[in-house]
C-alpha cells in the first residue's frame, strides 16, 4: 500500500454537519405545518371543494335555478334569519349565564355548570325528541311549539347554548377584579363599570361564541327535523331541504343550497373576525 493510500485510510471519515437549533426548529415547524395542512385538506378543504364543484356541475344557470326555487329560497331565508336570532339571544343569555356561574355562588352551581354541556353530549335527534315530548301537541306543561317557527328557534337555542357560555367563562375567570373595584371606588356605577371595563374585555370571546352559535345553527338537522314538522314554506329548514333533495336524487340541487349556506357562514364568520380585531385594537 502506498503512502498516499495509508494517509487516506488514516484520515477519519467526515461527518455531516449537525443541524443548528434554529434549523431543527424550522424543520419541526415545517413538518407540523405540513401534517396540519394535510389533515385539514383531507377532512375539510377537499370535501368542501367537492361540494362546490358538484353544485355547478350543470352550469351557473342551473346553479342559480336550484337556489332560487321558492322552496329552496324559503328554507334558506328561515335558516339564516333564525340562526342570526339565535346568535343574538345567545350573546345576551350566554354572557349572563357565564357571569352568574363565575361571579355568583349558589347551591347547585356545579350541577348547572354540568348541564350547560348537555347539548354537546346529547345526540341532536334525542334533543329533538325531548323537545317534541315537552312542547309538542300533548305537552305536559300546556305549551305547544311543535310545527312552528318558534319551535325551530327553540331547538336551535338548545343545541347552541354552550358556545357563548364556554367562551366567556375563561375570560371572566382571568379578568382582574381589582380594576372593577378601583372604578367603583372612584364613583363609577355598576353599569358604567361593566360597560367601560368588563364588556371590552369580554367582547372578543362573546363574538367568538356568537360565530360558533351561528355556524352550528345554520347547519343543524337532528334537533329540528322532528319539532319543525318539515312543513314547506313554513317550518322547513335548509338542512332538511338538502336531505330531501338527496333523497329525490337531486344531489346537484342539494349541493347548490349547501354552497350558498357555506358562503353565508364564511361571510358572517369573516365579519365577526374583523369586528374582533377592531375590538382588540381599541381595547
Amino acid at each position: 500500500m502506498t503512502s498516499d493510500a495509508l494517509a487516506v485510510a488514516a484520515t477519519p471519515t467526515s461527518r455531516p454537519p449537525a443541524l443548528s437549533a434554529g434549523a431543527r426548529r424550522r424543520l419541526g415547524t415545517g413538518l407540523g405545518l405540513g401534517l396540519a395542512t394535510l389533515y385539514l385538506s383531507v377532512l375539510v378543504l377537499i370535501p368542501l371543494a367537492a361540494v362546490i364543484w358538484r353544485s355547478r356541475q350543470d352550469g351557473w344557470s342551473a346553479f342559480w335555478a336550484d337556489v332560487t326555487t321558492p322552496e329552496a329560497w324559503s328554507t334558506m331565508k328561515l335558516t339564516v334569519l333564525a340562526s342570526l336570532g339565535v346568535a343574538a339571544v345567545n350573546v345576551v343569555m350566554g354572557t349572563l349565564i357565564a357571569w352568574v356561574l363565575v361571579r355568583d355562588k349558589f347551591r347547585g352551581q356545579r350541577i348547572v355548570d354540568v348541564l350547560i354541556d348537555l347539548p354537546f353530549a346529547l345526540p341532536t335527534i334525542v334533543a329533538g325528541l325531548v323537545l317534541l315530548a315537552l312542547y309538542g301537541p300533548d305537552s305536559p306543561i300546556g305549551v305547544s311549539l311543535a310545527y312552528s317557527r318558534p319551535g325551530v328557534v327553540l331547538a336551535l337555542l338548545f343545541v347552541t347554548l354552550p358556545f357563548v357560555v364556554r367562551t366567556v367563562q375563561p375570560v371572566l375567570h382571568e379578568l382582574d377584579v381589582e380594576m372593577e373595584e378601583a372604578a367603583s371606588s372612584l364613583g363609577a356605577s355598576r353599569l358604567t363599570t361593566f360597560r367601560r371595563i368588563v364588556l371590552p374585555n369580554l367582547t372578543p370571546a362573546i363574538l367568538a361564541g356568537a360565530g360558533l352559535s351561528f355556524a352550528r345553527a345554520i347547519s343543524e338537522y337532528g334537533s329540528t327535523v322532528l319539532i319543525s314538522g318539515n312543513i314547506p314554506f313554513k317550518t322547513q329548514v335548509a338542512s332538511v331541504h338538502i336531505y330531501g333533495q338527496i333523497e329525490n336524487d337531486n344531489t346537484t340541487g342539494a349541493a347548490a343550497v349547501a354552497t350558498v349556506l357555506l358562503l353565508v357562514s364564511l361571510v358572517v364568520l369573516f365579519a365577526i373576525s374583523m369586528i374582533q380585531r377592531w375590538a382588540v385594537r381599541h381595547d
